[in-house]
């Protein structure tokens, strides 16, 4: 059965950083591209960060480019998304995925607010 449990979100000032987690089981993690997406409130959902299997490449929206960093650790099957000089704008849920599939994760809440 595959899980994707996301984690590390909470309520940080602009300018502020959070690392988020997300957790892999029930599928050979470390042979599957894996995305970060954002939801915000009113809007849709919206991708913001992928990487290649292996690590081999690293993609990212224009917005999140120089600040957010995606990387993964196959022995431990987790993915992250280190996010630094956050905005208002970056405020939403935030989910892990599965590259092009349908396994998502469950999200984790991100605010940043003054």
């Amino acid at each position: 059965q595959v899980q994707l449990v996301e984690s590390g979100g909470g309520s940080v000032q602009p300018g502020g950083s959070l690392r988020l987690s997300c957790v892999a089981s029930g599928f050979t993690f470390g042979s599957a591209d894996m995305t970060w997406h954002r939801q915000a409130p009113g809007k849709e959902r919206e991708w913001v960060a992928g990487i290649t299997a292996f690590g081999g490449d690293r993609k990212y929206t224009d917005s999140v480019k120089g600040r957010f960093t995606i990387s993964r650790d196959d022995a431990k099957n987790t993915l992250y998304l280190q996010m630094n000089s956050l905005k208002p704008d970056d405020t939403g849920v935030y989910y892990c995925r599965i590259g092009g599939s349908g396994y998502w994760g469950q999200g984790t809440q991100v605010t940043v607010s003054s």
